[in-house]
This record gives structure tokens, C-alpha cells and sequence, in this order.
């Protein structure tokens, strides 16, 4: 009966215990180990492994059971004893594919696990890019949304200093409304930014498989350094899965040249007679003969020598495309970087100025309040975008160097 009652308790506490706020390197690492697509090329991984062990051996043996010279016709008709050519046959045959063709199967098999291999990597790249996109978008939404609270509260105390001036007459019943008319239109941003915390929380749930995911700690800051970035091109799990790819097109090549060669069987059987004649022992040697190469096998050896050139153009073709795609990433993470430099220097000190002279202005009686109020918008919404491009250059630099630089899966 108690463990009847216990139980819904036990239940949950793998959620509970996965129900916790993740640093920056949490959530990657959980990622990493929970993501089904990841779990799913692991699974892929393993069945080439399996399937390559078999990869260039002998085929079984063939048994063959048969009666020989059984007659039909004439004296002996339907008899088992009256021919003495008449027997119960029991043999064995073994085919023996020629070397090169078994070399080029264990090829190919290493080249399919290679290319499993390269899948993998690539999805397990994707993953962890998609599980720090979104870390550092939750991140980043919360910081935003904290700092428009910050003006909400500050209008609070500026409503109790309109109410005083109401009650003294020095102002007019109408300013009474302008904090009211403010607040409405920080709730509509507020709703906007809860809406994007939501959308990072969900992104962030799905690739960590937590049902609570959360932000904890500080971002780490990653450097962009343009020639290491470069120097790792080659080693990018993209271009590790087309070299694999490569490599397959290569053993189908071998397989195509290999079926020029012959392959030959061995066979030997033994048959039973009536005993008033002797058994007999047969054995064999059966070779093909590819006499017909320029319309069987010299096609399908050009189809893969085609299929070769293919796959080289696409690697070269993806290589070329990755260097283009670096360059414009860093081009917009410099350009990011500009705007978020303007906005710390320029932008926020100006509207943070402006909004502490119209307040001034305000107490002074020069100014009123709706002006003055629109002020600590702007400020509000300034440092807001402030936020946001200093996200934008926090996902380029993750981007960049989850992309294309040393940070492997």
C-alpha cells in the first residue's frame, strides 16, 4: 500500500531532477547525450560496424540433394534397382569471388561506416549549434525583459509624485493618465518579450529533453580568430562525410573493375547406387567468363568512375561554399559588433542624457510629463536594443566557431 502511494513521488523525480536551470556548457553537454537524432545516427554508427564484419568474406556453402539417371521409360522404367546408372546424390558447392572483388566489399564497408560516421558528427555539430543558439536567446530574452521591468517600477514612484502635484493643484488632472498610457505600452512590449522567452524555453527543452529547461551562470565569450578558423576547414564534420563519401564511390569503382575478374566455385558430391553397384564420388571446378566486358562490365566501371568524379566535384563545391559562408558570417559578426559598440557609447548614453535633462525639465515645470515620460521610454528601449545586439554578436561568435572553428562535437 505504500509503495501504491509512493509511487506517483518516485515517478517524478527524474523530472525533478532534470527540472533545473543549465549553464551554457550543461545544456550543450545534456544535448549531446539525450538528443534523439544524435542517440539515432549512434544506432546508425553501430549497424555499419555489425554490417562491415561480414563485409568480404566467403558466401555459405551451398547443399545440394538430388536423385541422378532415375529411369522413366523402357525395362528398367521407375525402377530404383533395375538401372545401374541410378543414384541418390548428396554434394556440396562453395563459390570463391575472386580477391579484388572481396577487397573492394571490405572497402566499401569501411568507406558506409565512414560516411555513418560523418552523418553523425555533422548531426551531433547541429545539435549542440541549435542547443547554444537557444541557451543564449533564452539568456538574453529574460535580460531584456528584466530590464523593461526596471522602468515599470520606476513608474511607480513617478505616479506618487503626480499625485502629489495633483493634490497641490500645480498640475493638470489629465497628467494623471500619461504613467497609465506609458505602462499599457510597456506591457505590449512585455508581451512581445515573454513571447521570445517562451520560444527560446521551448528550443531549449527540445534539445536538452528537459521539461523545464533553464538559464543559469554567465555566457562564455568565444573568440573569432579568422586564420585558425580557417586552418580547421578541412577538418569539419561536413567535409569529414564527404571525404567518406569519397572514399565509397572509390570502392564502388573497385567493385565495378573487380567483376571483370572471375570468380570460380568448387563443388564434390557423392552418390548412392543399389549395392550391386559401386557409389560414386564426383568433383568440380566451375569458372565465369566475362568475355562480354564492353556491354556488362565496362559500363557499370564507367558509371563509377562518374559517380567518383561526382562525389570530388561535391566535396570541392562544399568547401568552396563553407569558405564563402565564413567570410559573410564574419563580415556580419564585425558588422554586429560596430552597431553594438555605437549602441554602448552613443545610443544609450545619449537616451539615458536626454531622459535625466527632460525628467529635470519635468520637475522644473519646463516640460510635460508626456514628454518627459516618452524619454524614459526611449532610454528603456535603447538599452533593451542594446541587449539584442549584444546577443547578435553572442550568436555569431557561437555560431562561428560551432560552425567552422575548434569547438568539435
Amino acid at each position: 500500500m505504500r509503495l501504491i502511494v509512493l509511487a506517483p513521488l518516485l515517478a517524478a523525480i527524474p523530472g525533478a531532477v532534470l527540472a533545473e536551470p543549465l549553464t551554457f556548457d550543461a545544456a550543450i553537454e545534456r544535448a549531446s547525450r539525450n538528443a534523439p537524432s544524435i542517440q539515432a545516427g549512434e544506432a546508425g554508427v553501430e549497424a555499419r560496424r555489425s554490417a562491415a564484419v561480414a563485409a568480404g568474406r566467403l558466401p555459405d556453402p551451398t547443399l545440394n540433394v538430388g536423385l541422378d539417371n532415375f529411369p522413366v521409360s523402357g525395362p528398367p522404367a521407375f525402377s530404383f534397382t533395375r538401372e545401374s546408372m541410378t543414384m541418390a546424390r548428396i554434394g556440396v558447392e562453395q563459390p570463391f569471388p575472386n580477391p579484388a572483388k572481396r577487397s573492394a566489399q571490405r572497402t566499401r564497408a569501411e568507406a558506409d561506416i565512414g560516411m555513418a560516421e560523418g552523418e553523425l558528427a555533422v548531426e551531433t555539430q547541429n545539435v549542440r549549434l541549435e542547443t547554444a543558439l537557444a541557451w543564449i536567446d533564452l539568456y538574453y530574452a529574460k535580460r531584456r525583459l528584466a530590464q523593461l521591468q526596471l522602468l515599470d517600477t520606476s513608474l511607480g514612484e513617478l505616479q506618487s509624485t503626480v499625485s502629489a502635484r495633483l493634490a497641490s493643484g500645480s498640475a493638470r488632472p489629465a497628467f494623471a493618465l500619461e504613467p497609465d498610457q506609458l505602462r499599457a505600452a510597456i506591457n505590449d512590449r512585455r508581451s512581445e518579450l515573454a513571447a521570445e522567452v517562451v520560444r527560446a524555453k521551448a528550443r531549449l527543452v527540445r534539445f536538452t529533453g528537459d521539461p523545464d529547461a533553464d538559464v543559469m551562470g554567465d555566457l562564455p565569450m568565444l573568440e573569432v580568430d579568422r586564420a585558425n578558423l580557417i586552418a580547421g576547414i578541412p577538418l569539419l564534420p561536413r567535409l569529414k562525410a564527404l571525404d567518406a563519401a569519397v572514399s565509397g564511390a572509390e570502392a564502388d569503382t573497385g567493385l565495378a573493375r573487380a567483376d571483370k575478374r572471375p570468380d570460380w566455385r568448387v563443388s564434390a558430391s557423392y552418390g548412392r547406387r543399389d549395392p550391386a553397384y559401386g557409389d560414386m564420388v564426383s568433383v568440380g571446378v566451375s569458372i565465369d567468363l566475362p568475355f562480354f566486358a564492353k556491354r556488362r562490365q565496362d559500363p557499370k566501371i564507367a558509371a563509377s568512375l562518374s559517380g567518383e568524379t561526382q562525389a570530388r566535384l561535391t566535396r570541392a563545391a562544399a568547401e568552396r561554399e563553407i569558405l564563402a559562408s565564413l567570410d559573410g558570417d564574419l563580415a556580419d559578426h564585425e558588422m554586429h559588433m560596430a552597431r553594438l559598440e555605437n549602441a554602448r557609447k552613443v545610443l544609450v548614453p545619449l537616451a539615458k542624457r536626454r531622459a535625466e535633462l527632460d525628467m529635470a525639465s519635468y520637475a522644473a515645470g519646463k516640460l510635460d510629463l508626456g514628454s518627459a515620460l516618452l524619454s524614459s521610454l526611449a532610454l528603456a528601449e535603447a538599452e533593451v536594443d542594446a541587449l539584442s545586439r549584444e546577443a547578435d554578436v553572442a550568436r555569431d561568435a557561437v555560431r562561428i566557431n560551432f560552425t567552422y572553428g575548434g569547438v568539435r562535437p
